[in-house]
């Protein structure tokens, strides 16, 4: 029902998308990114490059099941999204197609895009490992795996099976351990929740300051935005939690993706390659990086703000156009394990 409320939404929304006449000169772009995040860059890329942009915005699934619903006849030329689920998902649905651009591949590190030119990383973050500082012995909670760990003595807040977020590390815990060892990890987790799966990532951050549980998951830019606030709740949050970069021993902490790909219904293809090298390009890394507490793909950017301060760490090297062989077997055993 949420989902089919939100693409209702879009398709009101889209009329006026549709009903202006398109020039051939124009990037006509459907983006989940919220517009604040995107629209600056929107309008560097058109006064650099002299291609216009027409842009609509909405929630991940929503504008997947529009490009679905729309198929050849969708007015869109580039889709942009987050979290790599959501750009596999978009692949298999059909609505991508594949591209080779030199500036992509020298820009984008292979293991944040697909193997098969659909789809491309932009900016990246880590879901991470949050606890109460005044009771919790971070040695034990070093690792992902530790929060299934049966003799766990603090409580565990995460978000629903339903959140893409959560699907891709589960489908990252497949990709390292098999099947049989993630669905006991994913058990594990269950039994340690403190609560019921419920709110967003800052909800999960915020629950541990409160009390609510001693320890959370949730992405990095979430901490890096509340350590930006200038509001005194969000500073004490801050001030009673601390992060974990998990399993700094081994693989390295699990990394996800904002990204975009060119729609299969593209009539602008070459305008459309254009954008998304434009945006994989230092100074749309930078202003990502800057504005969203996110990591730069682009190694030629550094990290700034507050994940600078947040420290480095190690990544978690997996390709992650592996996900893909992952995704829907991932959701199928976090159901299994009662994450609900």
């Amino acid at each position: 029902m949420k989902h089919a409320i939100m693409f209702l939404m879009i398709v009101l929304a889209g009329f006026a998308f549709l009903s202006v006449a398109v020039a051939a000169d124009t990037v006509n772009i459907y983006s989940s990114r919220q517009e604040h995040l995107i629209k600056p860059l929107l309008d560097e890329f058109r006064e650099e490059t002299g291609i216009d942009y027409r842009l609509l915005t909405g929630q991940g699934p929503a504008l997947l099941e529009r490009l679905r619903s729309e198929g050849r006849n969708s007015p869109a030329d580039v889709l942009i999204t987050v979290d790599v689920g959501n750009l596999v998902a978009a692949k298999q649905a059909g609505v991508l197609q594949p591209v080779d651009s030199d500036v992509l591949n020298r820009n984008v590190p292979a293991h944040y895009r697909d193997d098969e030119g659909y789809w491309y990383g932009l900016s990246a973050r880590s879901r991470i490992i949050y606890y109460a500082r005044d009771r919790v012995d971070p040695e034990r909670i070093a690792t992902y795996e530790s929060l299934a760990d049966a003799a766990l003595e603090y409580g565990v807040c995460v978000r629903s099976s339903s959140n893409i977020y959560n699907q891709s590390l589960m489908a990252s815990m497949i990709a390292h351990h098999g099947e049989e060892k993630a669905l006991e990890w994913a058990q594990g987790l269950v039994d340690n929740f403190a609560r019921r799966p419920q709110d967003n990532d800052t909800g999960q951050i915020r629950a541990v300051a409160a009390g609510e549980c001693d320890v959370a998951i949730a992405n990095s830019y979430y901490y890096g935005r509340l350590m930006d606030s200038d509001r005194s709740a969000d500073q004490q949050v801050v001030e009673r939690v601390a992060l974990v970069w998990p399993n700094q021993e081994d693989r390295g902490a699990h990394m996800n993706l904002s990204g975009a790909g060119v729609t299969t219904s593209a009539s602008n293809i070459e305008g459309a390659v254009r954008l998304i090298e434009f945006l994989s390009e230092q100074s749309a890394q930078a202003f990502y990086a800057a504005e969203n507490n996110e990591y730069p793909v682009n190694p030629a950017v550094e990290p700034t703000g507050a994940v600078r301060e947040m420290g480095e760490f190690t990544p978690d090297g997996l390709n992650l156009s592996d996900i893909e062989k992952y995704n829907a077997r991932a959701l199928q055993l976090m159901d299994r394990a009662g994450w609900r």
